[in-house]
């Protein structure tokens, strides 16, 4: 009877085995979509968008990416945890969903348990960029003597309530014991569209998105968050040196895949990933944005995103930060 069992346990692993197989082999066969929890034009779009691109060479199949904002990207995050498991649908998340489970507290998804982490893609640090035209300041020592001078009436913009945008200016307030105003917006696209139309003072910014109007002058790079200065922009001190110690911050973003996903689709998935960011187009565009290309994935990058929450939940916890 033991022997008949164990056989028939090793013919049914040898099946799952096959099937699985045959998964790999055949995927993908159709479209895939790619949830990006924000507005287009956003951080996370600067790097999913030419991402897909170059997976859709790599796959033959088309990568379609969709842009649903809302609630610091918890919206769509919620919706990609609904999807079905079948390796056609993925979410690009990004810091902000490891801020979010200190600030909502009725999610109704876990980033730890409701996606299969596969790599992060892209980790540009914060950089702290005003409107030249609306706030005449040079320097980061001059930006918090202005809001100083003026408690309440600068006016800084994030990508919604919750994300790294949000966070990293309440530390810069904290820090800076300076009062300015947030306005958050339905993701870093419109936010960032408001800054360079002086609709609002400034931004503190994924470096992603900032780094083509920085480039272009429509706004400027006061200082980078971050321990080194940045090689897409040499000139640009840190924070450290531009005199406010202790505000590294940096933000990132990563493909996740719908728990259940087959892990034949996920492993290749993530070999395909691995693949375009090694391409050379890839690695150019990432520095121009001044991205570090993070070799992180799998089971490391889920330890990551444990570490992060816990982290932000620190951060919110000491500043008391409440939902607005």
């Amino acid at each position: 009877m033991q022997r008949t069992l164990l056989a028939a346990l090793a013919a049914f692993s040898t099946l799952v085995f096959a099937a699985t197989g045959a998964v790999a082999q055949t995927w993908p066969n159709r479209p895939i979509t790619w949830m990006v929890p924000f507005a287009a034009g956003g951080g996370t779009d600067a790097f999913a968008r030419p991402l897909a691109a170059q997976l859709e060479k790599q796959l033959g199949q088309g990568i379609v990416i969709e842009n649903r904002a809302g609630a610091g990207g918890t919206a769509g995050a919620s919706l990609a945890s609904r999807q079905q498991p079948d390796g056609y649908y993925f979410f690009v998340g990004a810091a902000h969903h490891t801020i979010a489970p200190s600030l909502y507290p009725r999610l109704d998804y876990n980033i730890e348990t409701d996606f299969i982490p596969i790599a992060v893609i892209a980790q540009p640090p914060q950089v702290v960029v005003v409107n030249p035209r609306r706030l005449n300041v040079n320097t980061l020592a001059e930006l918090i003597a202005a809001a100083r001078a003026k408690p309440d009436t600068l006016v800084y913009g994030s990508a919604g309530i919750g994300t790294t945008h949000h966070l990293t200016g309440e530390l810069f307030k904290l820090l800076t014991q300076t009062q300015i105003r947030h306005v958050p917006y339905r993701g870093a696209g419109p936010a960032m569209a408001d800054l360079v139309a002086g609709q609002i003072d400034m931004i503190f910014d994924g470096l992603g998105t900032s780094a083509p109007q920085i480039t272009g002058g429509q706004i400027r790079g006061l200082a980078v968050a971050a321990p080194k200065r940045n090689g897409a922009f040499p000139n640009m001190p840190t924070t450290s040196e531009a005199g406010l110690a202790n505000f590294d911050v940096s933000t990132w973003y990563a493909v996740f895949a719908v728990k259940g996903t087959p892990p034949a689709i996920v492993e290749r998935m993530q070999r395909e990933i691995r693949t375009a960011l090694a391409a050379p187009q890839i690695a150019e565009a990432w520095a121009r944005n001044g991205s570090d290309i993070p070799a992180l994935e799998g089971a490391a990058f889920g330890q990551f995103v444990s570490s992060e929450v816990a982290r932000w939940r620190k951060v919110v916890t000491d500043a008391g930060i409440k939902l607005e």
